[in-house]
């Protein structure tokens, strides 16, 4: 997608977003709104450039908690779906401690997680894979469940091997699934890191926006928002990419 077709599709959103920030920006100024409530989108722009070294430094904090938490549950979230959809035994055994999971609050495991791993690293990595685990261990069972049943008798009837059948049939239908199962997991990463870093760490962005509201700075609060929004979409927009890349190169496949 081009610049120009960014802005044809989503002008709509650029329009009220304008307006919200015009609005926020007369009303602060004009002492209707309070500026520890909300703060001008002037100021915010401002801190953004003055810390703009020490936000980078945060910034790349929360993207190495994501890199890892994500990376591990992608492995352990793919691997278990994968053994829940070809084991009933396995289905029966642990389906039901990854909903289980899903059911605690994670502020209350999360006191568990410092006392276990303390206030470094492995702690917001437990807590990316708490919420990244169930939708992608969901995405990839309920992918390869929707699998044609005729196309499966198809690859029975040419005695293809069991490989050969997930690899180059179930994998393949069970590919979108899994792709939007990346993408909810992309986003849940980053709140996860900036949870964890919120309620007992020394650096990140969830840090950095804790420190900010200590001290009433709600224009470090926005700028903290700011950029983890911006992530966000980056990331997400990334995991989209490779999605559209996959299946135009799967259906190009497909018909040759």
């Amino acid at each position: 997608m081009t610049f120009k077709d960014f802005i044809k599709q989503y002008y709509p959103f650029i329009l009220v977003l304008i307006l919200i920030s015009a609005l926020a920006e007369y009303t602060v100024g004009a002492g209707l709104i309070p500026a520890f409530i909300i703060p001008q989108p002037s100021q915010v722009i401002s801190l953004l450039v003055d810390q703009a070294g020490f936000i980078w430094e945060q910034s790349l904090i929360t993207l190495q908690e994501v890199a890892v938490g994500l990376g591990i549950s992608l492995v352990a979230g793919i691997g278990l779906g994968v053994l829940i959809y070809y084991s009933d035994w396995a289905r029966r055994a642990l389906y039901p401690f990854v909903l289980i999971s899903q059911t605690i609050p994670t502020i209350a495991l999360s006191p568990i997680f410092v006392m276990w791993f303390g206030y470094g690293m492995l702690t917001k990595v437990a807590v990316i894979f708490l919420f990244c685990f169930f939708p992608l261990v969901v995405s990839v069972y309920d992918g390869l469940s929707l699998t044609d049943a005729d196309y499966l008798a198809l690859f029975r009837n040419m005695q293809a091997s069991p490989w050969q059948t997930f690899y180059r049939l179930e994998w393949q239908m069970a590919l979108p699934s899994i792709l939007s199962g990346i993408k909810l997991a992309v986003i849940y990463a980053l709140m996860g890191a900036t949870i964890g870093e919120w309620l007992g760490g020394n650096g990140g962005l969830g840090y950095y926006i804790r420190r900010m509201s200590s001290s009433l700075k709600a224009d470090g609060v926005f700028a903290g928002i700011l950029v983890l929004s911006l992530i966000g979409l980056i990331l997400f927009g990334f995991v989209t990419l490779l999605e559209r890349k996959q299946l135009a190169y799967l259906h190009q496949k497909g018909r040759k």
